[in-house]
C-alpha cells in the first residue's frame, strides 16, 4: 500500500475543552493543561479548542482564575503554526441570552487579542441573523470564521418535514455567502447516524467549496462508525480527544484514528508517541478529576438519548437538578416531558442555550406544575428565559411556537405582548456604557468590563475576590493529587467496610473533624483526624460547619466510623402566608425590592438562577417587605428562606 499522503485527515484536538467539559464539567485547570501543552503542540494537530464554550463562566466561577489569560499562557507552549479554537455561541458570545452588538463586538477583539484563530461561531436555533456580529467581527480581525450547523432530528434518521437535507445545505449555503471559512457539523447528542453523515458531507461539498469539517459526540455510541463513513466521503478535519478524555459524552479518541489511517491517502501524520505521553500524563493527574466523572451507570454509551436527544452535558444538569431537590425519582417523568416542552418551542436544536431553556422548564413542569393537566396547569412556573425566548430574543425557531403557550409565557411580559420578527439584537440597547457606570473602577481594562457584562454576579465576585475586597469562595481551592488519592483510599476502605468501628481506636484528637460522605447515595459518617477531604469517585463529601476546628498535617491515625446522627436543630425560620422560600437550588441574582417597600401579591421580588437560566419569583402575598434573608450572590438549597412580607 501506498505511503503517499495524497489528503492527510486534519484533525482538531478537543482535549483542552469540550473533552474536559463532557466529562468533568470544565474543571480541568490552567496548570494542568500548561504541564503538557508543549507535548501538544508537537503533536501535528490541525487546531486546538482551548477556549469558549463553558470555560469562560467556570474558570471566574469556580476555579478562579482569570479566563482571558489561558489562551496567553498556553501559546508561550504552543507554536502559532498549531491554530487556537474558540466555541463562540454568536450573539450569545459566552453566556446564556443574546447580548446588544457593543458586547459581542467588543467580546470578539479582545478574543483575537488573546490568541483565538479560528472562531467557530454556532447559534442555538441555526438562525443566521444570531451570526452576523460576530461573524463580522472576526472577518474584521482577519480571523477564521468558521460557521457551525447545529444539527439535530425530529426522527431517528435525518428527513421528516423540518430537518431535511436541503435544510442543512441551505444553511451552510448561506453562511458560505456571510463570508465562513469553513463549515462544521456540530452533532452535539451524536444522533448523526453514518450513511446520513456521509449524504450531508457528499451535499456539502458539492454545495459550498469551503472545507468541511465534523463534530460528534460519542453519547449514544454511533460516533466512531459515522467518522468512517465521514472519512470516506471526504471530510476535510476531524475533532477527536485524547484517549482519557474521550468517549461517554465526549468525542472518539484519536489514537485508534491515527492508527487506523497510517499508510493510507489519508494518514494524519501525527505523532502516536507525543499522543502516548499526553495519555500518560492526563492518566497520572485524572484522579483530580475523576470526582467528576458520572459512572452511575455501567454502560459507557446512552442508548437513551436515542429517544429523548438529550446531550450529556444538559443530561448531568438534569440530574443534577434533580439530585438537589430531592427529586431525583422524577427523572423518568422529565424525559417524558422534554419532547413536549420542545415541540412547544418549535423544535429548537438542543444545544447550549436552548438545551437549557428546554430542560429547565422540563423540570419546573414536572416539579411545581402538572405534567398530565392543561397547559396552564403544565407551565405553573415559566422561566425568564422561556419569555425572552417566546418574545423572539432567541431568533426564529425552526418551527412554530404554541401560540398558546406564547399567550401564556408574554403575559405582563415587560417589553410587550407581541413577539418581534426582526434580528433579536436590533432591539438591545449598547450594554457596555451602562455595566461601566455600574463596575466602576473594580474593571481595570475593556477586558475585566466585558465579564461583568457578561456574568454581572458571579463576575463582579470574581473581580473583588482579585482585588482583596471579598474572601476566594473555598470551592478555588486547586485539589492536589495527594488529596485526591488519600480521599479515593478513604472511600475504597469505606466500601469494603474496612473503616475502624467506633469504639475499636483512640479517641479522636481536638482537630478531627466529622463529615458525611455519600457513597452510591449512602451516607456514611465519618470523623477524619487530619487533612480536610475534598471529594472523592462516586461520592460527594458535606462539609463541616464552619465553626470546626482547622484539620492538622496529613492524616496518619486511622478513620473513625460513626452511625449517623441527628441533624443539630436548624434556627428558627420565619414562617407564614407572606415568607418567600426558594424553589429549588440556585444563586440568588437579585433583588428586585428592598426592605420597607411595599409589593402586591404576583409582583416580581426575586431573581434565581438555577441551572443557569433565571427565574422570577413573585411576591406570595401584598404587604411590606419587613426582611431580606438571603443575601445576593448567596447559593441556596431549596426552602431557603429569601425574604419575608407582612
Amino acid at each position: 500500500m501506498s505511503k503517499k499522503k495524497k489528503n492527510p485527515l486534519k484533525i482538531t484536538d478537543l482535549t483542552f475543552r469540550d473533552g474536559h467539559q463532557s466529562l468533568f464539567a470544565t474543571r480541568m485547570r490552567t496548570e494542568d493543561i500548561e504541564a503538557i501543552a508543549e507535548t501538544a503542540g508537537k503533536v501535528g494537530y490541525h487546531s486546538m479548542e482551548v477556549w469558549g464554550g463553558a470555560t469562560f463562566d467556570t474558570m471566574h466561577r469556580f476555579l478562579g482564575e482569570d479566563p482571558w489569560e489561558r489562551p496567553r499562557t498556553l501559546r508561550k507552549y504552543i507554536p502559532e503554526e498549531v491554530k487556537f479554537q474558540m466555541l463562540l455561541r454568536g450573539q450569545n458570545a459566552v453566556g446564556y441570552r443574546n447580548y446588544a452588538d457593543d458586547v459581542v463586538e467588543a467580546f470578539v477583539d479582545e478574543a483575537c487579542d488573546v490568541g483565538i484563530n479560528i472562531f467557530r461561531i454556532f447559534d442555538a436555533l441555526n438562525d443566521p441573523r444570531n451570526f452576523e456580529t460576530a461573524a463580522k467581527a472576526v472577518l474584521k480581525n482577519k480571523q477564521h470564521f468558521q460557521a457551525a450547523l447545529s444539527f439535530t432530528l425530529t426522527e431517528r434518521r435525518m428527513g421528516g418535514n423540518i430537518f431535511t437535507l436541503e435544510y442543512w445545505l441551505g444553511k451552510a449555503k448561506t453562511f458560505a455567502e456571510m463570508g465562513a471559512h469553513s463549515i462544521c457539523i456540530k452533532d452535539m447528542a451524536g444522533l448523526l447516524s453514518p450513511d446520513d453523515a456521509y449524504t450531508l458531507i457528499k451535499g456539502l461539498k458539492d454545495t459550498v467549496d469551503i472545507p468541511i469539517e465534523l463534530h460528534c459526540h460519542t453519547t449514544s455510541g454511533l460516533a466512531e462508525y459515522t467518522f468512517l463513513k465521514a472519512i470516506e466521503a471526504g471530510v476535510d478535519i476531524l475533532d477527536t480527544c485524547s484517549a482519557p478524555f474521550a468517549n461517554r459524552t465526549s468525542h472518539p479518541a484519536i489514537e485508534p484514528i491515527v492508527a487506523q489511517l497510517q499508510g493510507t491517502s489519508r494518514d494524519t501524520g501525527l505523532d502516536f508517541d507525543k499522543l502516548n505521553e499526553i495519555n500518560e500524563y492526563l492518566e497520572g493527574i485524572a484522579p483530580k478529576y475523576r470526582h467528576l466523572l458520572d459512572t452511575t451507570r455501567l454502560a459507557v454509551v446512552d442508548i437513551g438519548v436515542l429517544r429523548h436527544q438529550v446531550p450529556g452535558g444538559m443530561l448531568s444538569n438534569l440530574v443534577n437538578q434533580l439530585r438537589q431537590a430531592n427529586a431525583t425519582d422524577k427523572l423518568g417523568a422529565v424525559f417524558k416531558e422534554l419532547p413536549r416542552v420542545r415541540k412547544d418551542l418549535g423544535f429548537p436544536p438542543l444545544v447550549t442555550p436552548t438545551s437549557q431553556i428546554v430542560g429547565v422548564q422540563a423540570v419546573q413542569n414536572v416539579l411545581f406544575g402538572n405534567p398530565d393537566g392543561s397547559l396552564e396547569e403544565r407551565y405553573k412556573m415559566i422561566s425568564g428565559q422561556v419569555k425572552d425566548y417566546c418574545y423572539g430574543l432567541y431568533g426564529t425557531p425552526p418551527a412554530e411556537v404554541n401560540e398558546d403557550l406564547r399567550t401564556l409565557a408574554l403575559k405582563g411580559y415587560p417589553r410587550g405582548e407581541e413577539p418581534i420578527t426582526c434580528r433579536p439584537a436590533d432591539i438591545l440597547e449598547p450594554e457596555l456604557e451602562a455595566a461601566k457606570a455600574e463596575i466602576g473602577d473594580l474593571a481595570k481594562d475593556r477586558k475585566d468590563l466585558i465579564l461583568y457584562t457578561l456574568f454581572p454576579t458571579t463576575g463582579k465576585r470574581f473581580l473583588r475576590v482579585r482585588e482583596g475586597l471579598e474572601d476566594a469562595p473555598a470551592e478555588w481551592t486547586p485539589r492536589t493529587i495527594e488529596e485526591a488519592q488519600a480521599e479515593e483510599a478513604l472511600v475504597a476502605k469505606a466500601k469494603a467496610g474496612e473503616l475502624v468501628e467506633k469504639g475499636s481506636a483512640a479517641a479522636p484528637s481536638s482537630s478531627a473533624r466529622s463529615y458525611q460522605i455519600f457513597v452510591d447515595g449512602e451516607a456514611i459518617e465519618v470523623t477524619i483526624d487530619g487533612a480536610l477531604p475534598c471529594a472523592a469517585p462516586g461520592a460527594t463529601i458535606a462539609s463541616p460547619a464552619p465553626s470546626a476546628p482547622a484539620p492538622v498535617a496529613a492524616a496518619s491515625q486511622p478513620a473513625v466510623v460513626t452511625a449517623p446522627s441527628p441533624a443539630a436543630p436548624a434556627p428558627s425560620a420565619p414562617s407564614g402566608a407572606g415568607v418567600l422560600t426558594s424553589p429549588m437550588p440556585g444563586l440568588v441574582i437579585d433583588y428586585k425590592v428592598k426592605a420597607g417597600d411595599k409589593v402586591s401579591a404576583g409582583d416580581v421580588v426575586v431573581v434565581l438562577e438555577a441551572m443557569k437560566m433565571e427565574n422570577n419569583l413573585e411576591a406570595p402575598i401584598s404587604g411590606t417587605v419587613k426582611e431580606i434573608v438571603s443575601a445576593q450572590g448567596s447559593t441556596v438549597e431549596t426552602g431557603a428562606v429569601l425574604l419575608v412580607i407582612e
